[in-house]
């Protein structure tokens, strides 16, 4: 699959685009609520299948469905960021009309840094052969795990990161809007959307070490895995603000995932061995996805929408307005 400089500066093109227009969009801070994220859902998932389609008929059925199947895996794992998200917010007790702009750039920092994983991902396979066996070794040992702990998540106030964070980087313990940081007595010190926003983006650093792997089971291409992983990444803040309220109800979710992890590991071990089919590898983790939701919303049928139980443990409060004065007075 050869991919000129012209089509990979133009796919760029278009994501800064569509981040812009997400930017003005959303650029006064409000609350989303459940109808504007269904709607941004809608788009993100249109304009990901319309260039898997796009992919389809310019390079055919078999990079078409390369491309489908990454973009189903990565969208498949991105439902535990979600759940993580939602335990963040709730541990810090972040605004909700403040959220959206955290994870925007949230987002930002993931395509950087997945797009730096992916490109040394391609190196190593292209260099090591042998690195295709440690990826497949991974994603098995990470779908066993998952199946292990899938009723635990980590505390995020007893996070490391955050404590590495709070150590070094002086912190108020007010919101001043959607700002990353503020002066408070002349001195420029973090809010706690920037602890919150390094908290997710390091998250995001560690799903990652599954998702590429992942991805590279189904395709070595890096023009799809770079484009499956965008694509489906820019949907997240929607996806977020669409399904916050309904985690509690995917209950056999992590069953499936932890299943797609192992089945992509197992696919890419036999590699050498049996070929298998994109068309069988896309239908079996569709069909994986597909069975854990629908098992999952008929054990919890009759539950509705309810925010994640997970009281603040940490109290951050909002600034006063003689706060929000003098840091817009410290700033003349």
């Amino acid at each position: 699959m050869e991919i000129p400089l012209w089509a990979w500066l133009a796919v760029l093109a278009v994501i800064v685009v569509m981040l812009v227009i997400d930017l003005v969009a959303h650029r006064t801070a409000h609350e989303i609520g459940l109808r504007e994220a269904a709607g941004w859902s809608v788009f993100w998932v249109l304009s990901g299948l319309t260039f898997g389609g796009l992919i389809w008929g310019l390079f055919g059925a078999e990079f078409g469905q390369q491309y489908f199947a990454g973009f189903v895996i990565e969208k498949s794992l991105a439902v535990d960021n979600v759940f993580v998200w939602a335990i963040i917010f709730a541990s810090f007790g972040v605004p909700a009309r403040y959220q959206h702009r955290v994870l925007f750039l949230g987002v930002l920092g993931a395509l950087v840094f997945r797009g730096i994983f992916i490109a040394l991902g391609a190196v190593l396979l292209e260099s090591f052969a042998w690195v295709l066996y440690v990826f497949a070794a991974l994603l098995v040992i990470t779908g066993i795990q998952m199946l292990r702990h899938r009723n635990h998540h980590a505390d995020p106030a007893d996070s490391r990161v955050l404590r590495v964070f709070r150590r070094f980087v002086p912190m108020t313990d007010a919101f001043h809007g959607q700002k990353l940081v503020t002066r408070v007595g002349g001195a420029l010190v973090a809010t706690p959307l920037l602890a919150v926003l390094v908290l997710i983006e390091v998250t995001d650093i560690v799903f990652a070490v599954d998702s590429i792997p992942a991805i590279f089971a189904v395709t070595s291409e890096p023009f799809l895995v770079f484009t499956a992983n965008a694509f489906a990444i820019l949907g997240l803040r929607a996806m977020y603000f669409l399904l916050a309220d309904l985690v509690h109800r995917f209950v056999y979710l992590k069953i499936g995932l932890a299943a797609i992890l192992i089945w992509v590991g197992v696919k890419m071990a036999l590699h050498d061995v049996w070929k298998v089919p994109t068309t069988l590898s896309l239908g079996i983790i569709v069909g994986i996805l597909v069975v854990t939701i629908v098992a999952s919303l008929v054990a919890t049928r009759g539950q509705g929408r309810r925010t994640l139980d997970a009281p603040a443990a940490i109290v951050f409060r909002e600034a006063t307005e003689e706060e929000l004065a003098e840091a817009r007075s410290r700033r003349r």
